[in-house]
C-alpha cells in the first residue's frame, strides 16, 4: 500500500506530509526547536507537534489534523471562537515554557527579558483548527526567548486584524478591530489598559521587526524570504504599520 504523501506549500520552507508525520528540512536553529518541543510534550502541552527525531537533514514531527488558518481566512478562522480560542492557545503555550531556559542558537535572537519561549509568528497560518476551535500550533522555526508582549503584539496584528483596509488579508473597521483586539487581550488575560497599550506598541515593533528580517535574510540569499520582498511583502507590512500608527489614538480608545 503507497503511503499518504502531501506537499505543503506557501511558507518559508517545503513541508510533506507522510503519513501521521510531517517532514522539515533542518536549519541552524533546528536543535532548539527539537528540545523546545521535546519539552513541551514532557510538561503536557499537547498543542505541539511532537518530535521524532532527524533523518538526514530532514526532521520528522507529530502531524497535527484539522484545517489550518491559510489566507484567504474561512468565516471559521475569521469567528469570535477561534479569536478567543487562539488566545488562549497562546497564553497555555507561554506558561508552558515559562520555566524553559535556551539561550542561543535560535533564528531570531534572544529578545529582553527572556520571560517564555516566543512562538515568533503566532498567526491563523500557524494555528491548526477543528471547525472554529483553534486546537494545535506549529512551524516553531521562529522561536526564540523573549518577552510574552513580542508574540501578543503580532498576534493581535493577525487575529484583530490591525490591518489596513487595502490588505486583502484583513477584515473589519477600526472599531471592529480594536474591539476584537480587546477580546484577544481579555483571553489571554491581560486587562488592564496599560497593559493593552503595550501590545498595540509591540505590534507596531513587531511589523518594523518583520520587514528588517525579511529584507536581511533576503539580502543574504533565503529563498523564502527573497521572494515574499519579490511579492511587496514588506511594503505591505510598512503600510499596515502606518495605518496602525495613524489610528492609534482609536485603536486604544
Amino acid at each position: 500500500m503507497t503511503e499518504d504523501r502531501q506537499v505543503f506549500v506557501g511558507g518559508m520552507n517545503t513541508v510533506v506530509r507522510v503519513g501521521d508525520t510531517v517532514r522539515r528540512e533542518r536549519g541552524p536553529w533546528s536543535d532548539r526547536v527539537a528540545a523546545l518541543l521535546r519539552h513541551l510534550e514532557d510538561v503536557g502541552f499537547r498543542q505541539a507537534p511532537r518530535y521524532f527525531g532527524a533523518e538526514g537533514g530532514t526532521d520528522v514531527l507529530e502531524f497535527l489534523p484539522g484545517e489550518v488558518g491559510n489566507y484567504p481566512l474561512t468565516s471559521a478562522a475569521r469567528s469570535t471562537t477561534a479569536l478567543i480560542s487562539a488566545a488562549k492557545l497562546l497564553r497555555e503555550y507561554h506558561d508552558a515554557t515559562a520555566d524553559l531556559v535556551l539561550p542561543g542558537g535560535w533564528m531570531i535572537p534572544d529578545q529582553e527579558p527572556a520571560e517564555v519561549i516566543c512562538h515568533g509568528d503566532f498567526a491563523p497560518y500557524n494555528c491548526v483548527l477543528r471547525g472554529e476551535e483553534v486546537v494545535g500550533l506549529i512551524d516553531f522555526d521562529t522561536a526564540h526567548p523573549g518577552p510574552r508582549l513580542h508574540d501578543l503584539g503580532y498576534a493581535v496584528y493577525r487575529f484583530a486584524p490591525l490591518t489596513h483596509p487595502a490588505n486583502e488579508d484583513g477584515f473589519g473597521s477600526i472599531a471592529e478591530q480594536a474591539a476584537r483586539a480587546k477580546l484577544f487581550c481579555a483571553a489571554y488575560g491581560l486587562t488592564d489598559p496599560s497593559g493593552r497599550a503595550a501590545v498595540l506598541e509591540s505590534a507596531a515593533d513587531r511589523l518594523r521587526d518583520l520587514v528588517q528580517l525579511m529584507r536581511t535574510q533576503a539580502a543574504a540569499g533565503h529563498e523564502g524570504f527573497a521572494g515574499h520582498v519579490a511579492d511587496g511583502h514588506d511594503r505591505l507590512y510598512l503600510r499596515d504599520l502606518a495605518y496602525l500608527e495613524a489610528n492609534a489614538a482609536a485603536l486604544a480608545r
